[in-house]
């Protein structure tokens, strides 16, 4: 068997599963054993997940396809085929060992092998096995389910009885067959599933589902503190918006990646006045009422910083970026205690990062309050501009008009913010020209395209002059063939660590140049033996004496 990827979400991939002659959409509910016969007689693999290395080592056998995989025993790469993973249901009910083990297992299997789960899948617990990597299923728990007697939802697992309740019109709730009911819930939920990851949407799902079982909340909140290991899987764009709609969003990887790059990478043109300004309901934020009349305000007198939640600071020159300019939260007013802490630990970092000689907070609420511990905490004294409770009344504004007199002027520019955010380097701004309406800017040098800004993605998407500009990264190695199509993964040769899927890349060979955005993570690149790594925009075949 191997897999197809079409979509990515995380960790998360939909496509097709190819067996011999048959074709399975992906992620996909099956009956195993048909597909693997195999199964039926293979001993020495059902370990258990928590045993020591010791006895895994003595009694672990991997079998044929789908290869038995267990944290405790050592990958033999490459693998061909399938992997099963025994026993995985036993880690659900242990957050901490089910993120543990997942860590593990993921992180030792090729990128592209199929991910069996045996005898764990259930409408509830099926979106967050696909959130965390698997990619095949079978009906082993369902069917478990129905001799226990147990009427299984995505959102509860009820009684027998509920079949004749109304709660469900499925054909087996029509005949009294709770058998029926309980795969057709899976199927329906596998499909449902594949539909999200498709839409970069699955977090959203997984959020709702999970709400019932205490043990797969527990898991989502783990999986998100493993940043370093589910960042390089998530794509550096999503779904617009982003639905930033539990506590949880606070930790999601796309979060924690913006508040880091902001804190790592970017850096402002000025340090002598900071205004921290609250966030807007539309994006980007400059569109919105509220903003113009802070921006006729400030007039270019100082750095500008918006605090919000859950992406704790952004600059305005960041504002495109996705998450920043593609996010919606709910609005209630009211900013929890971990909401307070984290946000204000960001800008804390920030204002010690690059010492302002001012601080001015044109804020009000939680936001303010966040301003004020972050101030506290590093030093800063804080100058607040709100009068009345209202940053946008005549008085609010007046007010910040007034702390900014006799500061000089400086236009912040989202070209030089994008470049920093996205590639880690500012390009030189002599000789470009703007073209365009804010946000879709085009920039140009001598007459020529350099950059052009994809407000929709959030990303800055360099022509091949653009790339001149650029600092030695973000760039893909391939052989000496002029692609002809997208760029397949068995021909990379090299890849930026950097890279992540969805970023704008620049693929490098001896014959050709092409521009592009990347599928894959560079890791996923170089490890993988089928899939496309880089879908190509354009080429430039270069010249040889």
């Amino acid at each position: 068997m191997w897999i197809e990827i079409r979509s990515r979400d995380g960790l998360a991939r939909a496509g097709i599963l190819v067996h011999g002659d048959e074709i399975l959409p992906s992620p996909a509910v099956a009956d195993v054993t048909g597909l693997f016969p195999s199964l039926r007689d293979r001993t020495l693999e059902n370990v258990p997940i928590d045993a020591s290395e010791p006895f895994v080592s003595t009694w672990f056998v991997p079998g044929g396809e789908p290869r038995a995989v267990h944290p405790a025993y050592p990958t033999r790469l490459p693998l061909s085929g399938a992997v099963m993973v025994a026993n995985w249901g036993t880690v659900l009910p242990d957050p901490c060992a089910h993120i543990r083990h997942l860590v593990r297992v993921i992180g030792s299997i090729p990128p592209d092998a199929p991910r069996y789960a045996p005898a764990v899948g259930t409408p509830m617990n099926l979106s967050l096995l696909a959130w965390t990597g698997f990619d095949l299923f079978d009906y082993v728990a369902t069917d478990l389910a129905s001799v226990q007697g147990r009427f299984l939802l995505p959102e509860a697992v009820l009684g027998a009885d509920a079949l004749s309740s109304g709660i469900c019109t499925c054909d087996g709730c029509a005949t009294g067959d709770l058998w029926r009911h309980n795969r057709m819930a899976l199927d329906r939920e596998i499909a449902l599933v594949r539909r999200f990851i498709h839409e970069g949407r699955l977090r959203e799902l997984v959020e709702s589902r999970c709400r019932s079982d205490a043990a797969l909340v527990g898991a989502v909140r783990l999986l998100d503190r493993q940043f370093v290991f589910v960042e390089r899987w998530t794509p550096v764009t999503g779904p617009t918006p982003m639905r930033a709609n539990s506590a949880e969003s606070l930790f999601r990887p796309e979060v924690r990646r913006f508040a880091t790059r902001v804190l790592e990478r970017y850096h402002p043109r000025r340090t002598d006045t900071i205004v921290l300004l609250p966030c807007s309901a539309r994006k980007p934020y400059s569109l919105s009422r509220s903003h113009r009349l802070y921006r006729s305000s400030v007039r270019g007198r100082a750095h500008e910083l918006i605090v919000t939640s859950p992406l704790g600071i952004v600059p305005r020159e960041l504002e495109l970026c996705y998450p920043a300019g593609h996010y919606d939260v709910p609005v209630t007013g009211y900013w929890d205690a971990e909401e307070v802490s984290v946000i204000a630990t960001t800008l804390r970092d920030y204002l010690l990062r690059h010492r302002f000689g001012r601080v001015i907070a044109h804020l009000e609420g939680g936001a303010l309050c966040v301003a004020r511990i972050a101030a506290e905490q590093a030093g800063c004294s804080l100058e607040e501009t709100v009068r009345d409770g209202r940053p946008t009344s005549d008085q609010s504004l007046s007010a910040l008009d007034a702390a900014l007199d006799g500061n000089r002027r400086e236009v912040e520019d989202p070209l030089r913010g994008l470049a920093l955010y996205q590639f880690g380097c500012e390009p030189p701004r002599y000789g470009l020209r703007v073209r365009g309406r804010y946000p879709g800017l085009q920039y140009l040098r001598d007459g020529m395209p350099v950059f052009g800004i994809d407000a929709g993605a959030g990303l800055l998407r360099p022509t091949f002059e653009g790339w001149k500009l650029l600092d030695e990264g973000y760039r893909v190695r391939i052989d000496a063939f002029v692609p002809q199509g997208d760029i397949l993964a068995p021909g990379v040769l090299d890849a930026d660590p950097r890279i992540r899927p969805g970023d704008e890349v620049l693929v490098v060979g001896p014959l050709a140049l092409a521009t592009g955005r990347a599928l894959m993570s560079a890791d996923e690149m170089l490890a993988s033996t089928r899939g496309v790594a880089v879908r190509k925009r354009k080429v430039m075949k270069l010249k040889h004496e």
